[in-house]
């Protein structure tokens, strides 16, 4: 059976999006704050630093997903 929409791809493509976001997020983040916009950026860095915590949590359990993929 192919496996290319399996939970793991599916979770994994997410998780890739999900780091990409965060690049672009940065990005913006920074051109805003080089043009003054302080308050905009300490926003978004606070919705980063989540999002940072959030992508070790789900790093890991793909990691769990993946080497035990019943349970």
């Amino acid at each position: 059976m192919n496996d290319e929409y399996s939970l793991h791809n599916v979770l994994s493509k997410m998780y890739q999006n999900q780091l990409a976001l965060e690049a672009a997020l940065m990005e913006l983040t920074l051109h805003a704050e080089e043009r003054g916009a302080l308050e905009v950026g300490e926003n978004v860095r606070g919705a980063l630093y989540r999002i940072g915590e959030n992508a070790g949590f789900i790093n890991q359990g793909l990691a769990r997903l993946k080497s035990n993929p019943m349970g």
